[in-house]
């Protein structure tokens, strides 16, 4: 497997803390998102490989593994058991290589540790040690963002994990910062064993008419001083097209309303919505001078 710098993928230093890896991640996934770079033929490719440098190292255990292993940080665990259970078992003494650590850091100069990893499992095995098929692939991570109309409906979507396409639902009304987990859908394990799991989290994205709080959704409506006095409609926006509603004689300025089942689509939960949270606006009108005198009128009446 070839060495990818992940710390140079996300532009950070290696001893970058959590809070810059994630500032960084954020930075970049947003800069190279294919969607934003559709003319470049390797935009997939690069936010792939920021997906997986996030993956890591905004993970201390698997950024541990990192530092210590390089490339083959996804086999530490197995390689730690199975040196555990050749020691016990009379195998060979790993202190021939200088010492454990002198040979983990040899994994970081890109020998041949590949080579004798397999080696070693494959011959283990093949003496009566631990079946590799039991092993299990390593978990990966993924980030998605969507926009709150997205959000709203059951939709699918084909994500590049790894090279490969995995085709999902997502259904609607995820929420910022949900996890969904897809088993089997994680890295293969060494020697055909069982695949690990995928797990994503979901951004939802700053829309610029509705607020999101909870199931409901909170917009703002404009509407002229008239109205407000004498009562009418106003044309109110909702994620299923506009609606008229009502509103009473004598109004106050930022007045809600709520429209029942309206709002967000309840997650997993089949035709069930929030509400929608409307504040009423007051936008004040430009008077000629007919409407000033009239105005004059009704402030000096008694």
């Amino acid at each position: 497997m070839a060495f990818i710098d992940y710390y140079k993928v996300l532009g950070v230093d290696p001893k970058a803390s959590q809070a810059e890896i994630r500032k960084a991640f954020r930075k970049m996934a947003k800069k190279y998102h294919p969607d934003i770079n559709k003319e470049d033929p390797k935009a997939e490719e690069r936010f792939q490989a920021i997906n997986e440098a996030n993956e890591v190292l905004s993970d201390p255990e698997k950024r541990k593994k990192y530092d210590e292993y390089g490339e083959h940080w996804r086999h530490a665990d197995e390689y730690e058991a199975q040196r555990r259970e050749y020691q016990q078992s009379g195998g060979f003494d790993f202190g021939g290589f200088g010492g454990f650590g002198d040979f983990s850091r040899s994994a970081n100069n890109r020998g041949g540790f590949s080579d004798f990893f397999e080696e070693l499992f494959g011959n283990f095995s093949a003496r009566g040690g631990r079946n590799n098929s039991t092993m299990r692939g390593e978990d990966l991570q993924a980030e998605l963002s969507l926009s709150l109309h997205e959000a709203s409906e059951t939709h699918k979507r084909v994500l590049n994990i790894n090279g490969e396409s995995i085709r999902i639902t997502i259904p609607a009304g995820i929420a910022d910062g949900q996890r969904i987990r897809l088993k089997g859908y994680g890295a293969p394990a060494p020697q055909g064993g069982t695949r690990g799991d995928l797990y994503i989290t979901f951004h939802i994205e700053t829309d610029k008419q509705f607020t999101r709080k909870g199931n409901d959704l909170e917009t703002t409506v404009p509407i002229d001083l008239y109205t407000l006095l004498l009562g009418g409609e106003v044309i109110v926006p909702t994620l299923t097209g506009s609606v008229r509603i009502k509103v009473a004689k004598g109004s106050n300025p930022d007045k809600k309303l709520r429209l029942r089942g309206k709002g967000f689509p309840i997650y997993k939960k089949d035709k069930e919505y929030g509400d929608m949270i409307i504040t009423l606006k007051l936008q004040i009108p430009q008077l000629n001078t007919k409407q000033e005198e009239l105005l004059r009128e009704m402030q000096h009446a008694k």
